[in-house]
C-alpha cells in the first residue's frame, strides 16, 4: 500500500534514510512524505502499529524485484533420478548403474533405487535385498541412505542422497 491507500490510524514512520520518526498518525507521515517529494509505503502491514516508510515507491519496487531475481537465480531445484535393478544383474552391469547414479549424486539430484521383481522372482525377494545393500555400500563414500528399502507390490525402492 502506498500514500493514500494507507488507512491506519496510527503508523510507525522511518525516515527516508532509515531513521526512526516514531509513532504517528497516518495524516502527519503522509504530510512529511510530501515535503520531502517523496512516498510513503507499507512495509509491515501485520506490525502492531502498522511500519510505513518514507522512500521513492518507483525505485523501492525495482530493488524489490531484482532482490526476488537474485534469491530465484541462486535456488535450486532438487530432482529425483530413477535407476531401476533386477534380482539376476551381473556385478558389470550394476557398476555401469553405480556410475550413473555417482553422477546424478554429484550434480546434487536425489537417487531412486528400485529393484524390480517379475513372475517367480517374487518368491526370492529377501534373498535380493543384498543388492541394493551393495548398491549403498559403493555410494557410501559420497552419498547417505535417505529411506531404507522397502518392500512396495512389486518392487523394492530405495532412496540415496549427497552427503552434506
Amino acid at each position: 500500500m502506498i500514500n493514500e491507500q494507507i488507512r491506519d490510524k496510527e503508523i510507525r514512520l522511518i525516515g527516508e534514510n532509515g531513521e526512526q520518526l516514531g509513532i504517528m498518525s497516518s495524516r502527519d507521515a503522509m504530510r512529511l512524505a510530501e515535503e520531502a517529494g517523496l512516498d510513503l509505503v507499507k512495509i509491515a502491514p501485520t506490525a502492531k502499529p502498522p511500519v510505513c516508510k518514507i522512500v521513492d515507491y518507483g525505485k523501492f519496487r525495482y530493488e524489490q524485484i531484482r532482490k526476488e531475481k537474485e534469491a530465484r537465480k541462486k535456488q535450486r531445484i532438487i530432482e529425483i533420478k530413477e535407476i531401476r535393478l533386477s534380482p539376476n544383474i551381473d556385478t558389470n552391469d550394476l557398476n555401469t548403474k553405480v556410475n550413473a547414479a555417482r553422477k546424478f549424486l554429484t550434480k546434487g539430484d536425489k537417487v531412486k533405487v528400485t529393484l524390480r521383481f517379475r513372475g517367480r522372482e517374487m518368491a526370492h525377494m529377501n534373498n535380493s535385498k543384498h543388492i541394493l545393500d551393495d548398491f549403498a555400500q559403493s555410494l557410501s563414500d559420497i552419498s547417505v541412505i535417505e529411506k531404507a528399502p522397502k518392500v512396495e507390490g512389486r518392487s523394492m525402492t530405495m532412496f540415496l542422497t549427497e552427503k552434506r
